[in-house]
């Protein structure tokens, strides 16, 4: 176990690219084979904006990268967290500190995008895409993407996780993000039976419908015990999803600098909570 956790903490940054460029690449190609719906468009037109987004999401992670090293070197001097406070297996302390990790730096921070208005105005953008497909998932406002980075390292503080924890967390959350997102279609029965567990595409599309109430379910990005735990999750006809968001389906999806200037456009606007 220490081996298999050793090899995260000392992957290259060139094979954590390569494992976000692979699965991506992955998840496209068996969308062109095994789509859950046809969607009308050009799909690298479409993936254009959502690529560039992801660039500066990879810019973000770099500078965050430098601010976690500090962070962990911090806790290895303190013994900080929750983790230092009993003894428990190595697989146990990697288990709870997924858990937390999903709890707050994904359900926890989705959550709170949706339900704090300044907040939603910066994920509205994930929420314009009329196409969603895999490079959805690379879909966030800058600003959008540096809070659940902050949450990321908020949750690493509270459990005193090392940092081979955290990059193994990194490397599951790229593939449940592409997952989650990419057009393919399960086995319902398959698809329905992962959900009791783990966030699965269908699951998570009912996410990105286009209106209320279910634009406001299934926020969990890797495990689906906690939409299930809260009352946030979904499970109906998928053949009745309509991608999008109806707050801003005047605006330019596939247009960078339209997105980008959603949160301060005020003719673009925000749901009452």
């Amino acid at each position: 176990m220490e081996a298999f956790l050793n090899f995260f903490e000392t992957m290259p940054i060139w094979m954590k690219a390569g494992w976000v460029v692979f699965v991506l690449a992955i998840f496209w190609i068996l969308e062109g084979y095994y789509s859950l719906v046809t969607l009308k468009y050009k799909k690298w037109k479409h993936a254009k904006v959502n690529l560039s987004l992801l660039v500066f999401v990879m810019i973000i992670n770099a500078v965050f990268g430098l601010l976690t090293a500090g962070v962990f070197l911090w806790l290895n001097d303190t013994q900080f967290g929750l983790l230092h406070l009993f003894e428990a297996p190595l697989w146990v302390e990697l288990l709870l500190s997924l858990l937390v990790l999903d709890f707050i730096a994904q359900y926890g921070v989705h959550y709170l995008l949706h339900k704090v208005p300044p907040l939603w105005r910066l994920h509205i953008v994930h929420h314009s895409d009329k196409n969603v497909d895999v490079t959805s998932g690379t879909r966030h406002h800058p600003l959008d993407f540096v809070l659940r980075e902050t949450f990321a390292i908020l949750a690493v503080v509270i459990m005193g996780m090392p940092i081979a924890f955290y990059l193994f967390y990194r490397i599951l959350s790229v593939l449940f993000t592409y997952w989650t997102h990419a057009n393919i279609s399960l086995p319902l029965a398959l698809d329905k039976g992962l959900s009791y567990v783990i966030v699965t595409p269908n699951m998570h599309k009912f996410h990105h419908h286009y209106e209320l109430p279910w634009t406001d379910s299934n926020y969990g990005n890797m495990f689906s015990i906690w939409d299930r735990l809260f009352g946030t999750f979904v499970y109906e006809d998928v053949k009745k999803i309509q991608y999008g968001v109806d707050l801003a389906d005047h605006t330019d999806d596939e247009n960078l600098w339209v997105q980008l200037g959603i949160p301060f456009n005020k003719t673009v606007k925000s749901k009452s909570k």
